[in-house]
């Protein structure tokens, strides 16, 4: 499903093999038209707008964004666990997760990134894919809403994993999401409070965060199991996010 890596490329950051590889990119997602008819016109939109843009003026919108907004990390752990005592065991479980079907990330990445996170999912057939996908939906309707309200293009990107994953959000996580700061990434106070909040640690019991947590976790280990259909031939190198598709 190389659809995936499409959007993976769309999210990672900016790069010159990246600008060259638009038009392959979009080719991609319309040969294979995994999102729907809406989505994926949006998309080629979104790539549209890249064309002949200053890459370091990207590079630096991209950075607003994703780095110093800490409600618009691509990192899925900073929205599952926090800073909680878990995050560190679900990154081992999740490389581990990658290892199983031969994909290497570079140590130096934090399993949780999202663009490697749908480079497996690039791995998997479309039911597996469709089923990991569909459990951090809620992480990416958030993610959708806060780059709306930012009148970002990259509001797509999410849209678009959503409607492949056929996913509903569940509800009563979406609103814990929602109910989090949301600073904007010129407010550099209140970006500063949010980086500085208490560790989170989830208890047992009823708390939907520490649902959400659970489900995605039991989500990972099961597809440690190989997909059907899936065949594995030898050692894949480390990916480094390459924009060749």
């Amino acid at each position: 499903m190389q659809t995936f890596r499409a959007l993976s490329a769309i999210l990672s950051y900016p790069s010159q093999p990246f600008l060259d590889a638009l038009d392959e990119i979009g080719a991609v997602i319309e040969r294979e038209a995994l999102a729907p008819p809406v989505e994926r016109r949006a998309l080629l939109a979104l790539l549209e707008q890249f064309k002949g843009r200053d890459l370091y003026e990207l590079q630096e919108q991209y950075g607003l964004l994703f780095d110093r907004t800490r409600s618009l990390s691509l990192h899925l752990f900073e929205h599952v666990h926090g800073e909680s005592r878990d995050r560190g065991q679900a990154m081992i479980d999740l490389k581990a997760v990658y290892e199983a079907k031969d994909l290497h990330p570079d140590p130096r990445e934090l399993p949780d990134f999202l663009p490697l996170f749908l480079e497996f999912a690039s791995l998997l057939d479309l039911e597996a894919a469709r089923e990991l996908l569909e459990q951090p939906a809620h992480v990416f309707t958030a993610l959708a809403e806060r780059l709306r309200k930012r009148d970002s293009g990259f509001e797509v990107v999410f849209l678009a994993l959503i409607a492949i994953a056929r996913a509903k959000p569940d509800a009563a996580l979406l609103e814990v999401l929602r109910a989090e700061p949301d600073p904007a990434p010129d407010d550099f106070e209140a970006l500063d409070a949010a980086y500085d909040e208490a560790p989170v640690d989830f208890g047992e019991g009823d708390d939907p965060a520490n649902c959400g947590k659970d489900t995605l976790a039991a989500k990972l280990r099961q597809a440690r199991r190989p997909a059907p259909g899936l065949e594995t031939k030898g050692q894949r190198p480390v990916f480094t996010h390459s924009t060749n598709i």
